[in-house]
């Protein structure tokens, strides 16, 4: 098959991501369009550099999910290796998971998975589990993956897209260079858009929404362990996520449509209460010595608050495949988008299925 003109709508984990299995595996010439790229100040335009993040599948039994969290676990596992490119950008560690609701979850297709006991719950849980998993640290990650992408031969436009029609007609280079505007065609639009498939026009999926998270970076570099306590009945989700450089990420909040930009001091009390209860090492080793931390000996500790809009979506995942006619051309377009809080732990294994939809779209006589 021939190199074929690729464009992906949206530079956040999942959309790096899939540019960057299209470059490698396609072999065609791949580049993506973004009003916000990694390397630029954090906003709340851009969801990626606000996730925790950690390697924690929420399939729950979901065997489709399953797949998509484990083959993007083992691509992590090997990029976070010791000596591996990618090492820096991840911390592995021991990781704890309580449910207070008691749900019976088995994650034991990862290291060390262990039931834990009823006696080494914590108060009002009613089960638990244990594993050896990785935190991945976001904007190291993202740019990471950005500069993979660069130095493979792929191309970056910044540019706000308000319909893939601009893109299909104008080619890659609409917004860079409105000169060579249709002088070259697109052959497929993946589209990557998260929650701006909500009003991307040719697309305007209203099934997408925000789920807002709301979190807390500390310094705290003596915790080498990840921790979660979960209430799916109340919303309630508390965890401690460090990572490689020291810092640690505690949270959180699950809000549906919720569209406040910015941190709310009452909800990041709330979580630096919550956050300590459930991990009392996270104040300082030298306060620990002398007596029991509280909330205010972690504030100075704080390096940052904010929140980020997991891009959710009603029935979950789209990934996809159909097609634009335009100009009496037909332009296939595959989306990848409404990955919600699972984005990083399912990235791998959903570019993987755009990549094949794509090459099958690209197929002649499909």
């Amino acid at each position: 098959m021939s190199k074929k003109e690729i464009v992906v709508i949206g530079a956040g984990v999942v959309g790096l991501t899939t540019a960057v299995k299209i470059l490698e595996e396609g072999g065609h010439h791949v580049t993506i369009i973004a009003d916000v790229f990694p390397s630029d100040p954090k906003t709340i335009r851009y969801t990626s550099l606000w996730a925790g993040a950690h390697h924690v599948s929420h399939a729950e039994g979901d065997a489709k999910q399953q797949a998509l969290d484990q083959e993007t676990f083992k691509v992590m596992w090997d990029l976070s290796a010791p000596g591996a490119e990618a090492e820096g950008c991840f911390l592995r560690l021991p990781q704890t998971d309580y449910f207070y609701d008691g749900r019976d979850v088995h994650l034991d297709w990862m290291p060390d998975h262990k039931s834990l006991p009823t006696e080494s719950l914590i108060p009002d849980a009613k089960t638990g589990i244990t594993f050896t998993t990785l935190t991945i640290d976001t904007p190291a990650y993202c740019n990471y993956l950005l500069s993979r992408f660069l130095g493979k031969g792929g191309t970056i436009v910044r540019g706000t897209v308000q319909h893939i029609n601009q893109i299909a007609e104008g080619g890659p280079h609409v917004f860079s260079s409105p000169g060579r505007a249709g002088k070259s065609s697109v052959d497929a639009i993946i589209v990557c858009a998260g929650l701006g498939a909500r009003t991307l026009g040719g697309v305007e999926d209203k099934d997408v929404f925000p789920v807002r998270g709301q979190v807390v970076m500390l310094r705290a570099p003596w915790i080498k362990f990840g921790r979660t306590a979960s209430h799916a009945a109340s919303g309630l989700w508390t965890y401690i996520i460090p990572r490689r450089s020291g810092d640690v990420i505690v949270g959180g909040t699950k809000l549906d449509n919720d569209w406040y930009p910015i941190a709310r001091p009452s909800t990041t009390t709330a979580i630096l209460e919550r956050a300590l209860a459930l991990c009392p090492e996270l104040a300082s080793p030298e306060i620990r010595a002398e007596r029991k931390g509280v909330v205010d000996d972690l504030r100075p500790l704080i390096l940052e608050e904010g929140c980020g809009f997991r891009p959710a979506r009603k029935g979950g995942v789209r990934i996809e495949a159909e097609t634009l006619k335009i100009n009496g051309r037909e332009v296939p377009i595959i989306h990848n988008y409404g990955h919600g809080g699972g984005g990083f732990q399912s990235s791998w294994g959903t570019a993987s299925i755009a990549f094949d939809l794509l090459t099958k779209s690209l197929t002649p006589n499909n």
